[in-house]
């Protein structure tokens, strides 16, 4: 009993400080974090995918749901959540698989760098693979439902030296290509073809102000 009396002295101020510690640690991890999801939010994904762009197979995605405002209206907003939550976690599921990380911009529209062999079959790996997965049905809450989404991808090599803002463009782009095209997903243009190509398609609404808010505008000079 003595040495308890003696013992709890010194143990009780590390115990409170172990404890603080661990609140922390905790609140900077929910601070960096999707509540809903489980993804990262855009200040820590743009810190990582600013490193893992280095790597010569990262490539760049953006993607977002289809009809999902549908969704909400006749199933309401718990279901809603529901499909948002599923999709992050096998959006970062499939992620882990291919040596990346996903987050969620808002809303219905996530991004992720992953890596891909120069020779990956990106049919298989998308539309077969990634789209597939996340359209899987799932229980929203009494109702079962299969979210679609449509993909933008933009390959670092064919972007030498591009940074993050441009490559999120070009998959943003490509993102809205698939959407109006009615396909899973499409691959961005290299920088070449796009310098050459028509005028980019100008950020408009909900997705341009968070590309806006994820990263800064990049100003380029003419060709």
């Amino acid at each position: 009993m003595n040495l308890i009396s003696q013992a709890l002295p010194v143990a009780a101020p590390a115990i409170g400080w172990a404890t603080h510690a661990f609140v922390l640690v905790r609140r900077l991890r929910t601070a960096r974090t999707d509540r809903l999801t489980g993804l990262m939010c855009r200040e820590e994904f743009t810190s990582r995918a600013s490193r893992a762009i280095r790597h010569p197979h990262a490539a760049v995605l953006l993607l977002d749901l289809n009809g999902f405002k549908q969704i909400n209206d006749t199933h309401g907003h718990a279901a809603g959540d529901r499909v948002l939550a599923a999709v992050g976690r096998r959006l970062a599921a499939w992620c882990q698989a291919h040596h990346g990380f996903a987050a969620r911009l808002g809303g219905d529209e996530f991004t992720a760098v992953v890596r891909l062999a120069p020779d990956a079959d990106l049919d298989a790996e998308l539309a077969y693979g990634l789209s597939a997965y996340l359209s899987a049905p799932l229980d929203a809450g009494g109702v079962t439902l299969a979210p679609h989404a449509s993909i933008g991808l933009c390959r670092v090599a064919q972007w030498p030296g591009a940074g993050l803002p441009e490559l999120l463009r070009a998959a943003d782009e490509a993102m809205y290509a698939a959407k109006r095209q009615g396909h899973h997903w499409c691959p961005a243009a290299s920088e070449l073809a796009h310098r050459a190509g028509p005028a980019r398609r100008a950020g408009a609404g909900r997705r341009g102000a968070q590309l806006t808010l994820l990263l800064p505008p990049v100003r380029r000079s003419a060709s």
